[in-house]
């Protein structure tokens, strides 16, 4: 029997279809990133407010019996199967009677079975008196309306709403943070309104003009005093009792000054946090995005050219640099791209989201590490990242990065056509300006436009006023910096331009008139 409980464990844990039904049941009842999971609980608060609706027309209209079997059996049932799968859903029943055989064979001992189904026991009872179990079990109540008391349970109903609602499982995560500052408030108001009310019983049952006769009274007066609510329909009438009152006032100002402040300081503290969450849901949802790693001088521009057409998400564990990409414009999490829990955090699929992910701290250090975490994540996903010193770049290489951009070739080229010409380094400078008009922009080679341009003479860029910097050849992984005229061109090449935005917009035009014709 033991045998087949073990052997039957191991089958169930090793079972794809059983694996993948629970798999989809638990991300349907907790996981709040999955795609189905807002439907459901869609469902199930509006299963709740026909819940209650139905019992607020009970007590003075009547109710037909469809209603009334679909409030005390159909949405009963629909709530008792929730609860089971949470149940089911909560732990694993296989995985501990397979740990504690393997443990028992460990130590070369028969398979204890009592031990396994006590351990099962105490879990499932830890999940049984969680507070948001319980408030499930409530719910099912009324299932049994036969006992109409039973029916006021429907009430228990709303509290789920707070297992569906996320502003509310925040609201109270944010409130759960402080539970020791609430316990001494609560102890302290506990206090107060133990002491309050004997007095007040004291001072006031003897007179027979004061309406507080019994110690409940006195209790019920004690509360509605120092929650400063006042209603009015119970006063003391002795100076004793009045004196008291006075008291219990002050003391009700002091609960609700604490009371105000321990929430006020939970979220303050639980701010920073709050808006992090909701980035990182905000992130989870895009369609596609690009991943800058650091955000410093050369993230800076590269981040301003990719915004315009399309989504940048930038990552940096500096405090100061997240505040400065926040203010750019940018969305910015204050992350360490270097580390394998960060990618985790983000919830992201990075095949289908990222188109590329772009290393650009300026130290070749970091942007190692940043390759090695995100390859020992993702072997695809295309990584490019900048060269601050040449000795680093196989380093780079063995990190699995794509592309490899290094400042002082690209400088070195420049300089070489500009040596002994200081005015062009002014010039150089200029394009830098972000008061300038001047842009560089990358125009593809497609096969429609090799039927009417073949070489880069034919091109006629000069016509523009666009200065073609340089082809970026894509078969060959090569960058051609001023290309000669007979320069031929193949497709998937990258015009680099350089010039007045205007003026490539119209030579970008002109190319795609001349294919056209």
């Amino acid at each position: 029997m033991k045998r087949l409980i073990v052997d039957f464990s191991y089958s169930l844990n090793a079972s794809k279809t059983y694996q993948k039904t629970k798999h989809f049941f638990y991300n349907l009842l907790e996981n709040d990133t999955f795609q189905y999971k807002k439907y459901f609980d869609l469902f199930m608060i509006t299963l709740i407010f026909m819940s209650v609706a139905i019992l607020i027309r009970e007590v003075k209209s009547h109710v037909s019996d469809y209603l009334l079997y679909f409030n005390n059996y159909i949405i009963s049932i629909i709530f008792l199967t929730e609860y089971l799968l949470r149940l089911w859903v909560n732990s694993s029943i296989t995985e501990i009677i397979i740990k504690r055989s393997e443990y028992d064979a460990m130590l070369n001992t028969k398979f204890n079975l009592s031990i396994a189904l006590l351990d099962i026991l105490k879990v499932k009872i830890r999940y049984i008196v969680s507070a948001r179990a319980i408030i499930d079990l409530l719910a099912i109540i009324p299932f049994f309306h036969q006992l109409r008391l039973l029916r006021i349970f429907i009430l228990f109903r709303v509290f789920k709403l707070f297992r569906y609602a996320r502003s509310f499982q925040t609201f109270t995560s944010v409130l759960a943070t402080k539970k020791f500052e609430f316990i001494t408030l609560l102890m302290f108001s506990g206090i107060v309104i133990f002491v309050s009310s004997v007095l007040i019983y004291v001072m006031e049952a003897n007179n027979p003009d004061s309406p507080i006769d019994t110690l409940y009274e006195a209790v019920y007066w004690s509360i509605v005093t120092i929650s400063t609510v006042g209603y009015g329909d119970i006063t003391p009438v002795t100076d004793a009792g009045r004196f008291v009152a006075m008291l219990v006032i002050i003391a009700g100002i002091a609960v609700l000054a604490f009371t105000t402040s321990i929430v006020v300081s939970a979220f303050t503290e639980k701010l920073d946090e709050i808006k992090e969450t909701k980035i990182v849901d905000d992130v989870s949802k895009l369609k596609q995005f690009y991943l800058i790693c650091g955000y410093e001088n050369v993230a800076e521009e590269v981040a301003k050219k990719l915004l315009s057409h399309s989504n940048v998400i930038v990552l940096d564990e500096d405090v100061k640099r997240i505040e400065n990409a926040k203010k750019d414009g940018l969305i910015a999490l204050n992350y360490d791209p270097g580390s394998v829990e960060s990618y985790k955090k983000l919830r992201i699929d990075i095949d289908t989201q990222v188109k590329a992910i772009l290393c650009l701290r300026e130290s070749d250090v970091e942007n190692v590490y940043t390759a090695l975490t995100v390859r020992s994540i993702n072997k695809d996903v295309f990584i490019l990242s900048i060269l601050m010193n040449d000795i680093h770049r196989n380093k780079l290489n063995f990190a699995g990065v794509n592309e490899i951009l290094y400042a002082k070739e690209l400088v070195g080229m420049i300089a070489k056509e500009f040596v002994g010409k200081p005015v062009a380094f002014e010039v150089i400078h200029a394009l830098r300006s972000d008061y300038s008009n001047i842009d560089i922009e990358e125009i593809v080679v497609n096969e429609r436009m090799l039927e009417s341009f073949y070489c880069v003479a034919e091109l006629h860029n000069s016509k523009y006023r666009v200065v073609l910097l340089g082809i970026y050849k894509q078969k060959n992984k090569r960058f051609l910096f001023n290309p000669i005229d007979t320069t031929l061109l193949e497709q998937g090449d990258y015009l680099l331009v350089i010039g007045n935005s205007m003026f490539i917009r119209e030579f970008n035009k002109y190319l795609h008139q001349k294919i056209s014709q």
